[in-house]
């Protein structure tokens, strides 16, 4: 196993591009609160997209690294999981998304034997079902505070957070703020 550090230059552009993609996480997160509903359709949609673009970017410019270095196309291909690669204008991705959407909805399921369609249907059910308890998954409160808590630092508006969140998640966004420090430039 190749045991080279990654390039400077790739590291940074590479940490750039991942910074880009957790700021639109957290603005899809952000378009789900209630004080925002009016732009939620159109502004998630974005965001999530934008950061799927900006993690593909990332991955692109670290295979075209690997390419350039000498790896093999073919393990290029398998670490890029070429495929596993989903097209958002598949129509069949469409149509899971559809069985999704009318599981967590409570709507009819689609008709016919598809058992991917049928599984998509059973996992928006099983969705709708978690939505009806508070959430108390750690790991995704801890996410979700960590997002809404760096944004408010970033954007030096730690208070805002108590008029769009419930009061847990606030204080512990809060937190996390709190513990940030806004970096420096290094001096040389």
């Amino acid at each position: 196993m190749d045991s080279t550090p990654m390039p400077e230059p790739l590291r940074r552009a590479v940490h750039q591009y991942v910074a880009e993609a957790v700021f639109n996480c957290f603005e899809v997160l952000r378009y789900t609160e209630p004080d925002v509903a009016h732009d939620w359709k159109r502004m998630t949609l974005y965001r999530s997209t934008d950061a799927a673009d900006v993690l593909t970017m990332a991955s692109m410019l670290i295979a075209a690294h690997c390419e350039r270095t000498g790896m093999a196309p073919d393990t290029l291909r398998y670490y890029l999981q070429t495929d596993y690669q989903k097209s958002r204008a598949d129509a069949r991705e469409m149509n899971r998304a559809r069985a999704q959407v009318a599981g967590l909805l409570g709507e009819p399921a689609p008709e016919g034997d598809d058992r991917v369609l049928a599984m998509r249907y059973a996992q928006g059910q099983h969705r709708a079902e978690d939505a009806l308890t508070p959430e108390d998954d750690p790991q995704k409160l801890l996410t979700a505070a960590c997002l809404y808590g760096l944004s408010a630092k970033l954007c030096d508006d730690v208070d805002a957070l108590n008029s769009y969140l419930s009061p847990q998640m606030a204080a512990m966004a809060r937190k996390v703020a709190d513990a940030l420090e806004i970096p420096q430039p290094a001096t040389l």
